[in-house]
C-alpha cells in the first residue's frame, strides 16, 4: 500500500496535479477538500450548521461525486460554496468526522490524496508528502479562469482564505514534515506530474 500526500493552498494545481499523478501511477484518487465541500453545501441547502451533519451525510467520492446520491461535482465549486468550505474547514468537529472517514478510505489500496492536511494530519507515514504552492497573483488567475470569475475579486478572497487556513487552531496549512515543496508557478502540468511520478518510482 502506497500513499501519496498533495497539500497546498487554493489554485496551486492540487486537483489537477493528484489526478494526473493518480492516473500515471494507476493509484486511486481521493479530493480531500470535496468532502469539506459536500458538506458546506449540505449545511447551506438545509440551514445547519456543517458539524451537526458532517457524521450523517453519505458520501461518495470517485470520478463524480455524490452527496446523499445526488451528483454534485460542479455545485460543490460555486464560489459560496467554496467559501462556506473554509469556514467548515476550520471547525475541530467537522475535521475530526472528516479525517475519520478520509482514513477509512485510504486503509486500503495505493492513493494519491490531496487536501490541506493530508500529509500532516489524515495521513502523516506517507510513504511520499508534497506541497504545491505557486504565487498568490498566478493562483488567483487560475482560479479566475476556471470560475469564469473576475481575477480582483478571486485573489482578495483568496488571500482571506489564505489567512484562515493558515492560521486556524486546528490543521493549520503548512508543508508536513518531510514534504518535498514544488512551486508550480512557472511549472507546466506535465513538469509537476513528473516530479511527483519520479518520486513515488524512486522509493520503489
Amino acid at each position: 500500500m502506497t500513499i501519496v500526500a498533495i497539500d497546498g493552498p487554493a489554485g496551486a494545481g492540487k486537483s489537477t496535479v493528484a489526478r494526473a499523478v493518480a492516473d500515471a501511477l494507476g493509484f486511486r484518487y481521493l479530493d480531500s477538500g470535496a468532502m469539506y465541500r459536500a458538506v458546506a453545501l449540505a449545511a447551506l441547502e438545509r440551514a445547519s450548521e456543517p458539524a451537526a451533519i458532517a457524521d450523517s451525510i453519505e458520501l461518495e467520492m470517485g470520478p463524480r461525486v455524490l452527496l446523499d446520491g445526488l451528483d454534485v461535482t460542479e455545485a460543490i465549486r460555486a464560489p459560496s460554496v467554496s467559501e462556506a468550505a473554509s469556514r467548515a474547514a476550520a471547525d475541530p468537529a467537522v475535521r475530526r468526522a472528516l479525517v475519520v472517514r478520509q482514513r477509512r478510505l485510504l486503509g486500503d489500496g495505493d492513493w494519491v490524496a490531496e487536501g490541506r492536511d493530508v500529509g500532516t494530519v489524515v495521513a502523516p507515514d506517507a510513504e511520499v508528502k508534497v506541497f504545491l504552492t505557486a504565487d498568490p497573483a498566478e493562483r488567483a488567475r487560475r482560479r479566475a479562469s476556471e470560475l469564469g470569475a473576475e481575477h480582483a475579486m478571486v485573489l482578495a478572497e483568496q488571500t482571506i482564505r489564505d489567512q484562515r487556513d493558515r492560521t486556524r487552531q486546528h490543521s493549520p496549512l503548512e508543508p508536513a514534515p518531510r514534504a518535498v515543496v514544488v512551486d508550480t508557478t512557472t511549472l507546466t502540468l506535465e513538469q509537476v506530474v513528473r516530479r511527483i511520478v519520479e518520486l513515488v518510482k524512486g522509493r520503489e
